[in-house]
């Protein structure tokens, strides 16, 4: 028999509570939990849920099994900033990556700035002066239903663009599958490698990114092979995604990655219907369980026209501005987003209201 336990927080605060601390910070960020479940499953299937208070869990712990203190020690783990060549990006708040797709078939913004790096380095200047923390660069869409890149190709579009960027002192990601781009890529000044696939598409990938000792983002997809959108089946997607993603870090550590440097994203959008993306988003805060800095990328999502009458990728900033405060309530670190300066002011306005110096919490409890 196959038993797993998955510690989840349930009830979230905006402070501490109490002098005596009933609600835990999550990941040394600005949220806290009050109540937790725990979730036990047998072959793949709940067996049973239990739910204690902040108090009553820590009695608990001694005679629950060591995954769950493991998991209880994660959540509260602050993760390490990341060193992107001389710049540091703190990750005890939270952080927009703003996209800057160069190819001619994203969902979003396909061939918006592929043809003119002028015009791409102008739009990432506007970015980063509208607070992004870093940009993250891709040459291949990854929608579904794209036709998969030559290599050549996904290294022309995005070579120069890197370039352009990491002489002006700007953070960069690649978002690639591929080893040959990730490599070039960090050679002409990208510091973060964002792979969708999590490091699986090329057997090379792994062995290249821990020998590169650069941060990585791991992402969530079910496909094997050029569809990262196939084999989407679940028994219970959250917690399917969560082992999945604890499998791709201890790859990654096994590998030789440094734990400070592995970023996990559950992949929102990719090989999940609406109902898959609402249930991932609804338990962000379990993800904290697995120890790392979490990414979320639902920035003009399909999902945001399917609750809003099939409005177009370009009409979704209210719906995409929404869930990137689902995630900050969620206590994620960093933010994909292809509208920064808008979601810049809403993590602002966020970050005062969790302000401790401009609200009285000991009012509220």
């Amino acid at each position: 028999m196959s038993r797993s336990f998955y510690l989840r927080p349930i009830a979230l605060a905006d402070s501490p509570q109490s002098e005596e601390g009933d609600a835990l910070r999550l990941a040394g960020g600005l949220v806290y939990a009050s109540r937790f479940a725990l979730i036990e499953r047998c072959d793949g299937k709940v067996s049973a849920r239990c739910h204690y208070s902040l108090p009553d869990l820590r009695s608990a712990l001694p005679d629950l099994p060591e995954v769950v203190q493991r998991q209880f020690d994660n959540l509260q783990r602050a993760p390490a900033p990341l060193q992107c060549g001389a710049r540091t990006i703190r990750l005890d708040q939270p952080q927009v990556m703003g996209i800057l797709n160069v190819t001619p078939d994203s969902f979003s913004d396909g061939g918006q700035f592929m043809d003119d790096p002028e015009v791409a380095g102008a739009h990432a200047s506007v970015m980063l002066e509208g607070g992004a923390a870093l940009i993250d660069i891709g040459g291949e869409s990854t929608r579904p239903g794209a036709a998969a890149v030559w290599e050549g190709d996904e290294l022309k579009r995005v070579i120069p663009l890197v370039e352009k960027l990491a002489a002006a002192g700007a953070a960069i990601s690649i978002d690639t599958r591929r080893p040959a781009v990730m490599e070039a890529a960090l050679k002409a000044g990208a510091q973060i490698i964002n792979d969708v696939s999590a490091l699986r598409h090329d057997p090379r990938s792994l062995e290249f990114a821990a020998r590169a000792g650069t941060p990585v983002v791991l992402m969530h997809a079910p496909g094997d092979g050029d569809d990262l959108h196939a084999d989407g089946n679940y028994a219970d997607v959250v917690l399917d995604v969560f082992d999945w993603l604890a499998a791709r870090r201890d790859a990654a550590l096994a590998a030789g990655i440094s734990r400070e440097k592995i970023v996990l994203d559950p992949g929102i959008g990719f090989g999940k219907t609406l109902a898959d993306n609402l249930a991932l988003l609804n338990a962000l805060p379990l993800f904290h369980a697995l120890g790392q800095p979490l990414l979320l990328g639902a920035s003009r999502k399909r999902m945001i026209g399917a609750l809003s009458n099939e409005a177009p990728a370009h009409q979704r900033l209210g719906g995409s501005v929404m869930l990137a405060a689902k995630g900050l309530e969620a206590g994620v670190q960093l933010l994909r987003v292809h509208d920064v300066p808008e979601t810049v002011q809403a993590v602002r306005v966020w970050r005062g209201l969790k302000d401790a110096a401009l609200t009285d919490f000991s009012q509220l409890v």
